[in-house]
Parts: C-alpha cells; sequence; structure tokens
C-alpha cells in the first residue's frame, strides 16, 4: 500500500479558557476597578512579548478540543467524521486546514488542500465574487492560467453570474456557499475537506455538492474528509467514517457499522430548558440576531398525538426584516422529517425595529411524529433563503406513544402520521358509487 495521503499521529489541541472568580464583595470600588485594569493592561503586554496566548478572566481552565487522535487517510478516499456537538469535529478540520497549530502531535500532507469550514473562508468581504475566484486560486497555489481555465465552469457550477461583480459581503449565505464550494471544488486539490457548511444551501444545490465530491473521488482520485450530522447522507457518500467523541477517536471503519454503534448510543434530552446562545453552528453568523433558548411548555417525553408547546427567545442586535423562526425534527440518519415555522399559516414575517430580547411562542395541537428518537434543530431565517442563525441537532429529543396512538404506528414506525379526510365507496355496475350502507 502506498504511503497515506494524510496521517494523523498523536495529535492533540488544548486550549486555555478563562473564567471570572466569584466574589465576595457586593461591589467594586473605583479604585479596586481601576487597579485591576491596570493589572489586566500588564499582564497582556506581558503575554504579548512572551508569546502566550492571551486570556480573559481571573481563573484560567485547560480544555483540551482534541486528545492522542491518530488516523490515515489514503489518496482517493472518502472519509466522514462524526459526532455530537462539542466532540472536536471542527477543531480537527481547523488543523487539517492549517488554520490553527496543534499543542501536540503532527500530521503529514501531501499535496494541495482546499478548505469549506464556515460560510465566507478565505473570502474577503470587500472584494467581488469575480476577484474572490482569483485570489483563492492563488492561495492554492494556482496560476492565473489555471484559474482563467476553471472559471467559467466555477461561475456555471455557483450559479452567481449575475452577481459575480458585486462584493461577497453583500451575498446571502446560500450565495456564499453556492460560489466556496465551487472554488473549493473546481481549483484542483488534492485533498478537500468540507464541514457541514453545506447545510446552509438549498437541498437541490447540496445534492449537487454531494454528487461533485463522489465524483472528484471517483474519477479523479481526490481525497475527501466529510464533516455532517447527516448520517444518511454519510453513509451514501464514506466508505469510512471516524467517529469523535469528546475529542477522542471513539472508532474508525466501515461507515454502517461505525454509524450503527454510534445511533445506538444516543440518548434523549430531558432538559426542559435548551440553551442555544452557545450552542455549535454551521458558521459564524454576522449577530445580527441570536437565538438564546428553547423552552418547553409541556411535558417530556413529547407525546404522539397529543399537544407540543414551547418559547424561543433570541436578542436582536440591529433591527432585522422579514423574520421566520422555526424548530424541525431530523431522524438520526440526518434527514429532516418535520418542520414548523412562525410563518406556515398565514405568511407573517415580522419586522424588528429596535434592539432587545424578543420571544416567540409556538403551539401544536396534535404532534404528528410516531415514536422515536429525534435531533432537534432551531433556525431563524429572513426571507426565503437567508439564514440569519442556525443551531443544528441542539438536543435529542424522544417521542413516546400517546393515549391516541394506534399500536400500527407504534409498531411500523411511520415517522409522521397526519389526519386526513377519506370517503369509502362501493362501485357498481359501470363504475358508479352504490349507497355507502351497502359497503
Amino acid at each position: 500500500m502506498s504511503d497515506p495521503i494524510v496521517r494523523v499521529e498523536n495529535l492533540s489541541k488544548r486550549y486555555l479558557v478563562g473564567h471570572q472568580s466569584p466574589r465576595r464583595e457586593r461591589y467594586t470600588t473605583l479604585r479596586d476597578a481601576i487597579a485591576r485594569k491596570a493589572h489586566n493592561f500588564v499582564r497582556k503586554a506581558a503575554d504579548l512579548v512572551h508569546g502566550r496566548q492571551i486570556i480573559q478572566g481571573d481563573v484560567v481552565e485547560e480544555f483540551w478540543a482534541l486528545r492522542n487522535v491518530s488516523f490515515a487517510v489514503q489518496q482517493g478516499d472518502v472519509v466522514g467524521i462524526i459526532g455530537p456537538n462539542g466532540a472536536g469535529k471542527s477543531t480537527l478540520l481547523k488543523i487539517l486546514s492549517r488554520i490553527t497549530p496543534p499543542t501536540e502531535g503532527r500530521i503529514l500532507i501531501r499535496g494541495r488542500v482546499a478548505s469549506l469550514l464556515e460560510v465566507g473562508t478565505g473570502f474577503h468581504s470587500e472584494l467581488t465574487g469575480r476577484e474572490n475566484i482569483f485570489l483563492n486560486g492563488a492561495i492554492l497555489g494556482m496560476t492565473e492560467r489555471e484559474i482563467r481555465k476553471k472559471f467559467d465552469e466555477i461561475v456555471a457550477f455557483a450559479e452567481v453570474e449575475r452577481f459575480l461583480d458585486m462584493p461577497v459581503k453583500r451575498y446571502s449565505s446560500g450565495m456564499h456557499v453556492r460560489l466556496a464550494f465551487a472554488v473549493a471544488a473546481h481549483l484542483e486539490p488534492d485533498i478537500l475537506i468540507v464541514d457541514e457548511v453545506l447545510a446552509v444551501g438549498d437541498a437541490d444545490f447540496q445534492k449537487k455538492c454531494l454528487g461533485k465530491m463522489d465524483d472528484a473521488s471517483r474519477r479523479e482520485g481526490r481525497t475527501v474528509l466529510f464533516v455532517s450530522h447527516n448520517m444518511s447522507v454519510i453513509k451514501t457518500l464514506c466508505p469510512t467514517t471516524i467517529w469523535l467523541d469528546r475529542g477522542v477517536v471513539r472508532r474508525q471503519g466501515a461507515s454502517p457499522d461505525v454509524i450503527g454503534e454510534y445511533l445506538a448510543l444516543v440518548s434523549p434530552s430531558q432538559d426542559r430548558l435548551l440553551k442555544l446562545d452557545d450552542s455549535q453552528r454551521l458558521h459564524k453568523y454576522d449577530d445580527s440576531l441570536r437565538l438564546l433558548s428553547l423552552e418547553w411548555h409541556c411535558d417530556l417525553p413529547l407525546q404522539n398525538g397529543e399537544p407540543m408547546k414551547g418559547r424561543i427567545r433570541f436578542r436582536a442586535r440591529t433591527p432585522s426584516h422579514d423574520l421566520a423562526i422555526g424548530i424541525g425534527f431530523a431522524n438520526l440518519e440526518g434527514s429532516r422529517v418535520l418542520t414548523y415555522e412562525t410563518d406556515f399559516q398565514d405568511g407573517f414575517r415580522p419586522d424588528i425595529s429596535q434592539a432587545g430580547e424578543y420571544s416567540v411562542d409556538f403551539a401544536v395541537e396534535s404532534l404528528p411524529l410516531a415514536p422515536d428518537v429525534y435531533a432537534l434543530d432551531v433556525f431563524c431565517r429572513s426571507s426565503e433563503i437567508n439564514s440569519v442563525d442556525y443551531v443544528p441537532a441542539v438536543a435529542q429529543i424522544e417521542v413516546v406513544a400517546g393515549p391516541k396512538t394506534p399500536l400500527c404506528i407504534v409498531h411500523h414506525n411511520t415517522g409522521v402520521h397526519l389526519s386526513s379526510s377519506w370517503v369509502w365507496a362501493k362501485r357498481g355496475q359501470g363504475g358508479h358509487p352504490v349507497p355507502e350502507a351497502q359497503i
């Protein structure tokens, strides 16, 4: 077997997290505040001189995002990386992309790496889409002639021709994703690294991207590392999967085996208050609106056929227009099976004119989900496609059978069971209906 194109050996990444220590005094004098500011200024200056990491807070805590991670990837392999939020997936990709250095261990990479980790990664916001294509190509070490050869293909794939000479700071998140993926996939990298940023795009473009990654691996021999919460996509696209859990490799092997074991250990949440503010996002949003929490106003676990109620709180830092907020339930393989949005019934989308904290209450008269465990997404968008904030798989939510749940739903796990109207009729000669009493 040839040498791996990616080799990771005992890789560890440590962060120092600062906390404010609890103080006994009920108030702080002006003299104390000035002294503390002066002390912090001197400490930061010393940290800069000695090259130390600058930490905010009085108490410093070590946090290991990765610990002794080792694996090897051969050329042409498509490898999925899975794990719960906070498992270290994004940290691993940032180290492989040379965005952040490891604390311990080493990585060996043979070839050019193109990364798609966050919307706008590698883009200069003041430059146009056209200029950013050439900038990204130059970063990958390509000549202007090589970039021009691929230019039309990139633009056609991204479907942003009308906006090509517009600064990318005016692009929607979906336009960012389309152009960023087109650039990363077409400028002939040896290794393509993709985080779950593709989930920001529309469904058709996601399929287009997945097809391109599969084609790049099968026909062009390129290596792909792909992080996703969508287990069905991982299983379809990636023959091999690495399962990260709390910064360590829990298991690596054939995708069906690894995914099966991973899903079997998922435990549903019983928390009535889900904090969204510090939850992992797919990418960095502009923070004009931030989802803060989801609080259940009904019993847990949720029950099929019974009411579901809750409240979503959010903070607006700037005026926001044409807003829609919603929740989505996905099966544990990552496929969305049910979505509720604020504008679903009457199309109402409010404009938030002032900064501040707001809430929106939701109520479902009869939850149609069959008994199972689902991943809960919470999201906010403006207009039809512009994502303002999106928290994927914030919790695993269990739905159990309610007092009115038919046994057929329990036994056959039908996913979503909706009420509908049916009319029975018996057909006589000539296809004409006969009275119902004769059925």
